[in-house]
């Protein structure tokens, strides 16, 4: 309000104003130059009806104001996608906007699916949706990596089952193998 009452005064008198709380100009003189120059002392004035022409039955208050305008639009933050474009490694859709990336569940969005009992979309959201890969386990040995009904570890020629599971789990599976420490399914 004060800072309102300033930017008339110093408009109308052409000098700055100091307009906080905190001290400089007082409201008794920004009042008195607003009463020189032919205005209310409160800053309030008769506006006419831009539609009718005829002035308003009130008082408004009105005067110039400093502000800066946010430059966030929503349409340079809408963002959708269906399809498109995964990360070589972990295949896993891409990172962010630029890249026509994915939405992510992140933890929270996870754990509130948890706490509603949602497991079909759970399922849909942190597996089909993103990175889902049929791993071959030995029922035998536990161990990942059979190929075609045969295991190279236990060497049996059945009992190798298909298991889905995220592509990133089967490659950290894969690197704790490759440290010596074997993961069994």
């Amino acid at each position: 309000m004060i800072e309102l009452l300033a930017g008339k005064a110093g408009v109308l008198k052409g000098e700055l104003q100091y307009d906080t709380c905190f001290g400089g100009s007082k409201v008794e003189d920004m009042s008195r130059i607003l009463i020189q120059h032919g205005y209310s002392y409160s800053g309030k004035d008769y506006v006419t009806s831009g539609i009718t022409g005829e002035p308003l039955q009130a008082y408004i208050f009105f005067g110039p104001i400093y502000y800066q305008k946010l430059k966030h639009m929503v349409m340079d933050k809408m963002h959708a996608r269906s399809r498109g474009p995964r990360a070589t490694l972990t295949r896993q859709p891409t990172e962010g906007r630029s890249r026509e990336g994915g939405l992510r569940v992140g933890e929270m969005e996870r754990d509130c699916l948890i706490g509603h009992g949602t497991a079909s979309l759970l399922i849909e959201r942190l597996l089909y949706s993103s990175d889902v890969y049929d791993m071959q386990v030995c029922q035998e040995c536990g161990l990942i990596g059979g190929w075609q009904g045969y295991c190279p570890y236990c060497k049996h020629r059945s009992g190798v089952a298909s298991v889905k599971v995220p592509y990133a789990c089967k490659l950290l599976f894969q690197e704790m193998m490759a440290m010596n420490v074997v993961p069994r399914v």
